[in-house]
């Protein structure tokens, strides 16, 4: 059977044939947010390619390779070192290795080179990457025969949000990665195609959501469910942090959970908290929403929050949280006034670009007559999907790693670009470089993609 998948393989390797996987690239397991959506589509009739929904899955037929590039995410924090090269450095890497044909497993202690196929096309489910690194990753495709498509998620999202002010004017938000807010990718594409909508001076904010991506992967220097107290190494928001300082007179209006160890507090010898760190995604959700209505009131904003574009693709797991944030702030009194009312409209549009991106990645494969009209026997030897992952390379001897096995914060950041150097490799997702709590939230938020996950990494 291995013989006949590698020859299989060989067949298209210098070409990306309509049989090969289509690649799904994200930092985390954010970008899974965007495999749900392609897989969950149906918004075109599959024999015209026209839209419609049709009754059938409109990437039924296509196999898939997810690659999350885990050891050196968040992508958001590169533009806050001055890093910029080195974010591109490994979005390169990995775009080469979802085009290339090979992954590595780890057996007595060696590397083990196993056997892939390059994908067909690329889609950057990561609004970081889409913002630094779309055109140059186009660029770099541009010789490959056939060219394979590149999708990006910037686009998709932005088009969403227009199409919402069409409705109802207001003012839009970005709420991202702080690197994708620093790139000024989405208020960019926002005004460039505004026009296109019949759209005028849009009124926009940003918000960068410094730590929430990292705590939803359970990036130790942002979130660890082990502490009990404060820490030196945490990065994210507190009360002295430069960027992100924790306002102790919104105290009332963050409303943190302190159960279980949430909110962790250093107490001076007389009880009083002297710092405050988050230890959880709906906190770094809370701190975050309510800085950037801050933030409006401050700038004096006239038109009220509509319509919020979650511009990282972590975001849309805390949907339920963000939507009931909002909705308490509304409703948020001091002596009687609405605090916020001025800047918040009674019910807020989240855009979620996945759905978008799904739609423009099928449009894509149809023009590039790529799509696969011959149902596949998906097997053991040429799977549905794949599920990969960056992990340190332990081989390397200049890497640093913390507690949890991963890049120290100052490593990954301080490093400098060397494209000789070897620092991770890409093995597929298994119990140990993936944690049972994220597989438990896979298996509530995305079904489609759990299923395949039971298949790739519980045989």
């Amino acid at each position: 059977m291995k013989k006949q998948f590698f020859a299989f393989l060989l067949l298209f390797v210098g070409s990306a044939s309509a049989q090969a996987p289509i690649g799904v690239f994200d930092s985390g397991t954010g970008g899974l947010t965007v495999l749900e959506a392609i897989l969950s589509l149906d918004a075109f009739n599959n024999r015209t390619g026209k839209p419609g929904a049709d009754g059938k899955k409109d990437f039924a037929n296509e196999s898939f390779q997810y690659l999350a590039d885990q050891a050196n995410m968040p992508y958001g924090n590169y533009a806050g070192e001055n890093k910029t090269d080195l974010l591109k450095e490994n979005i390169f890497r990995c775009m080469d290795f979802l085009r290339g044909q090979t992954f590595q497993t780890r057996l007595d202690g060696r590397w083990n080179p196993q056997r892939k196929a390059p994908v067909k096309m690329l889609v950057l489910a990561c609004n970081t990457a889409t913002a630094y690194a779309l055109n140059d990753i186009r660029d770099r495709v541009r010789s490959d025969k056939p060219g394979r498509p590149v999708i990006g998620v910037i686009d998709a999202g932005s088009k969403a949000a227009l199409l919402h002010q069409q409705k109802n004017s207001g003012t839009i938000g970005v709420f991202a990665t702080a690197g994708t807010v620093a790139s000024d990718g989405y208020p960019r594409t926002l005004r460039r195609m505004a026009t296109d909508y019949g759209l005028k001076d849009l009124s926009i904010v940003s918000q960068g959501g410094f730590g929430l991506a990292e705590s939803i992967d359970r990036d130790w220097s942002f979130y660890a469910d082990t502490l009990t107290r404060t820490r030196a190494d945490y990065k994210g928001p507190s009360l002295q942090h430069k960027n992100y300082p924790i306002r102790p007179e919104l105290m009332q209006v963050y409303r943190f959970d302190t159960t279980d160890h949430r909110l962790l507090c250093e107490y001076d010898d007389q009880g009083r908290c002297t710092e405050i760190q988050l230890n959880d995604p709906v906190n770094y959700t809370r701190y975050h929403l309510v800085s950037l209505l801050e933030k409006m009131l401050a700038e004096k904003f006239i038109r009220p929050l509509n319509t919020l574009i979650l511009g990282c693709t972590h975001y849309p797991y805390m949907r339920d949280t963000i939507r009931n944030v909002l909705k308490e702030l509304y409703n948020h009194q001091e002596k009687g006034v609405y605090v916020y009312r001025s800047v918040l409209a009674p019910v807020v549009e989240l855009i979620d670009p996945s759905v978008e991106t799904a739609k423009e990645a099928y449009v894509a494969l149809r023009k590039q007559h790529l799509e696969n009209r011959k149902a596949l026997s998906f097997s053991n030897a040429y799977p549905r999907a794949e599920f990969f992952i960056t992990v340190p390379n332990i081989d390397e001897p200049s890497v640093q790693l913390q507690p949890d096995g991963w890049f120290t914060y100052e490593y990954k950041y301080g490093r400098q670009p060397d494209p000789a150097r070897q620092d991770v490799q890409v093995v597929p997702f298994d119990r140990t470089n993936v944690s049972e709590a994220t597989y438990n939230r896979f298996k509530t938020a995305l079904p489609a993609v759990y299923t395949l996950l039971l298949k790739a990494v519980f045989p």
